[in-house]
């Protein structure tokens, strides 16, 4: 009777497949860079090219990649519409802006609209593999100085929230019928109190809020109450 004899193979390691990136970016030597860089990440690879956000609507969504690389300033469409839109039909896919505006203007809408992440065009190749990898790992990368604007805004917002809670319940009343564009006079009105009762309810929460004015005193008021 021959006897089996147990196999001395080895299986292989699974290869595990590149991971895929999109890009959008209407300028071709932009384009064409970032694609020779993803090429040159042996982890990833460029599953397409679009010059605008039009053409990533029509070709990402059946592609579905792991990450988009996205621009803001593309035509028409921007790249914060753009990001909205796709994030609505790939939730899943991660999209890390890649441009060359760090105004938080730009940084805060782009966020809103479900970006994964914000980094600056002169990153360094090693610095946009590490972001990629990181976004895939459920990381927020950012680029140093962007990081910085939102720990900044974020503790602004935070002031301004102490602030208000540190005024009066009388006061917080006077301040929400003033964001609401009420006059002294209607103010006054409403709570059934004097106008120089007003003024001076006023000047406590101008002094408490680090204010001058009515505008400015509303203003941090909004933005207190904002998300």
């Amino acid at each position: 009777m021959t006897m089996a004899h147990p196999s001395n193979e080895v299986n292989p390691p699974a290869v595990t497949a590149p991971r895929t990136v999109a890009l959008v970016e209407d300028q071709p030597e932009i384009r064409d860079s970032w694609s020779r860089l993803i090429a040159s990440f042996p982890d990833f690879s460029c599953a397409c090219m679009c010059s605008s956000g039009e053409e990533a609507m029509q070709l990402i969504p059946s592609l579905q990649p792991d990450v988009v690389l996205m621009d803001i300033f593309l035509p028409r469409m921007s790249g914060i519409e753009c990001t909205a839109r796709l994030k609505g039909l790939l939730p899943k896919t991660r999209i890390l802006i890649l441009t060359a505006a760090d105004d938080e203007e730009m940084v805060f809408p782009a966020l809103e609209a479900g970006a994964d992440g914000y980094l600056l065009k002169q990153a360094r190749p090693g610095d946009l593999r590490d972001a990629l990898n990181e976004v895939l790992n459920g990381g927020v990368p950012m680029t140093s100085g962007i990081a910085r604007r939102v720990v900044e805004y974020f503790r602004e917002k935070a002031k301004v929230r102490d602030e208000v809670v540190n005024l009066s319940a009388r006061e917080k009343e006077v301040l929400l019928l003033l964001s609401r564009g009420y006059s002294n006079k209607e103010i006054a009105a409403t709570l059934a109190l004097s106008v120089e009762t007003i003024h001076g309810y006023l000047k406590h929460v101008y002094e408490k809020m680090h204010v001058r004015s009515r505008a400015e005193a509303v203003a941090k008021y909004m933005s207190s109450k904002s998300p």
